[in-house]
């Protein structure tokens, strides 16, 4: 997904995404893992709010998005904080030219955007080739009670004095499927008025299972597999609104 005019108020929309605890997260299940972690690719980084955590915490990172407009905010951010951070535009669908990475993450719902059975196969086998052998891969998604309960045929608003916005959520065709119709009116804060601008996004999330059967086709081995921040492995509640994957790449045959 490519956000365009949103990636501007992105910030101010996420103020309430537990950025913190993806950081605690992944350090967690580095330890948990028991395996030396030194370089982390961040895949769909966005404005760069883990990426920066985790370059903070000492790793080296590197940051990857298909937005642009996303990048040069995340720049801006490391920048700002004297931290040598590489960003790269890249679709993660033809990542390419990047190996040797000890650990992947990619959190906030990046690989519901991967909609496609086929596209998600061919983003797992790109990550696995981006790391070593023995790399790890942590991921998180919606959880499918989550998203049939909680968003599918809802609406969703919230007004600030910067930005506000109204969210329809409507059901796919297919199971899991979500389409995202945004609208937001934005303040020009040189003259006082509001602009609309509206996008679409889409989205679907698997069933564990799935996810699972695909990175072991891929070259991953399932290391552990819980929901909501737990780093307990199979501790999947069942209101759970995250499942959260980690996953090693098996050595080559």
């Amino acid at each position: 997904m490519n956000y365009e005019q949103m990636a501007y108020y992105y910030d101010v929309l996420m103020t309430e995404a537990p950025y913190d605890e993806w950081k605690s997260f992944t350090e967690a299940m580095i330890v948990k893992a028991g395996r030396p972690v030194s370089s982390i690719i961040d895949l769909g980084c966005g404005t760069g709010q883990i990426t920066t955590r985790l370059a903070r915490a000492g790793y080296r990172v590197t940051g990857v998005d298909y937005s642009s407009d996303m990048l040069a905010i995340a720049q801006k951010r490391a920048d700002k904080e004297h931290l040598s951070v590489p960003f790269i535009q890249q679709d993660l669908r033809m990542l390419e030219g990047l190996h040797g990475y000890d650990a992947a993450v990619s959190y906030c719902d990046v690989m519901n955007y991967i909609t496609g059975e086929d596209e998600l196969r061919t983003v797992f086998q790109r990550v696995a080739g981006l790391l070593k052998s023995g790399g790890l891969f942590l991921f998180d998604v919606h959880a499918l009670r989550h998203v049939h309960e909680h968003y599918m045929n809802q609406t969703f608003a919230d007004v600030d004095d910067e930005v506000a916005y109204i969210w329809f959520c409507a059901e796919g065709e297919q199971r899991g499927e979500m389409h995202h119709e945004l609208t937001f009116f934005a303040r020009d804060n040189a003259s006082g008025r509001y602009t609309r601008f509206d996008e679409y996004h889409h989205q679907r999330t698997y069933p564990v299972r799935f996810y699972k059967q695909l990175l072991e086709e891929t070259g991953f081995a399932i290391q552990y597999v819980t929901s909501d921040f737990s780093i307990e492995n199979n501790a999947i509640d069942e209101e759970a609104e995250r499942i959260f994957i980690t996953a090693v790449k098996r050595p080559e045959e």
